[in-house]
């Protein structure tokens, strides 16, 4: 799987104040870098003075700042990824690997993971060349238009591929995006039968994007490991030719140690 199953907690272990603090963080983004109180409890669902006060805890406790209407956030905010990527085991132990398939290649790789509609990118190794493309460690992606978010979502079975569906905006950022359910859900069972899946210039009309699953021991799909090309040198038989062979060798060497 690629996400973990909620814990069931009993209601008085909940903190929930903490998760509303999260939820007011999270409300920030590139359409929202900056927000009133107002903004926030609308953005959020939770009454504007509960918003409020999460705000002024944010910023008291240096993850926000205010001029007294508006608030944003710091660069403090930063350390709770950088905590996931200093703790978790997967970047580390998928490091050293694509270091090597980068290196073999010349193009840079990376590892990634599904979160909720996005994908998550968790590991990166910049290829040979002074100018590396992709994204960086902690960056993310609409999974509809990232070959790592179509094999990722090829672990979930049909009824939790409808509901993401279901609930997923198909936004299109180039004309070869797949906006419509039905194709990108074809596309979906495509990459399920082969464990991996081409992404040809669906986020950006100059690159291409290749993926494949990355398995364990038991077959369970952890994370996706792939590269983004520019499209002029890879096209899909170049890919298919020289990347996709060396990423089933990396992918296949990782799974007896994950």
């Amino acid at each position: 799987m690629v996400t973990t199953q909620a814990l069931a907690i009993a209601p008085e272990d909940l903190v929930v104040g903490l998760g509303r603090g999260l939820q007011v963080i999270e409300s920030f983004g590139d359409e929202h870098p900056r927000q009133t109180v107002a903004e926030a409890s609308q953005r959020t669902g939770i009454p504007r003075s509960a918003a409020r006060r999460h705000l002024l805890s944010l910023c008291h406790f240096g993850y926000a700042q205010t001029d007294g209407k508006l608030f944003w956030l710091t660069p403090r905010v930063l350390r709770l990824g950088q905590s996931y990527l200093g703790a978790a085991r997967l970047p580390r132990l998928v490091q050293p690997f694509i270091q090597r398939l980068s290196m073999a290649t010349g193009e840079t790789v990376n590892v990634s993971v599904l979160d909720g509609d996005e994908v998550v990118y968790v590991a990166r190794s910049n290829s040979p060349r002074l100018v590396s493309i992709g994204f960086h460690a902690g960056g993310r992606a609409p999974a509809h238009v990232v070959a790592p978010g179509v094999v990722l979502l090829a672990s979930l079975d049909d009824a939790a591929l409808d509901a993401w569906i279901a609930g997923h905006e198909f936004a299109a950022f180039t004309s070869r995006t797949v906006i419509d359910p039905a194709q990108f859900a074809t596309a979906v069972r495509a990459a399920r039968s082969q464990d991996h899946w081409i992404a040809e210039q669906q986020l950006d009309g100059g690159l291409n994007g290749v993926a494949m699953a990355l398995k364990d021991r038991r077959g369970a799909i952890l994370a996706a490991i792939g590269m983004t090309v520019p499209a002029s040198t890879w096209p899909r038989e170049a890919i298919e030719a020289r990347l996709l062979p060396a990423l089933t060798d990396t992918a296949q060497v990782l799974r007896g140690v994950l």
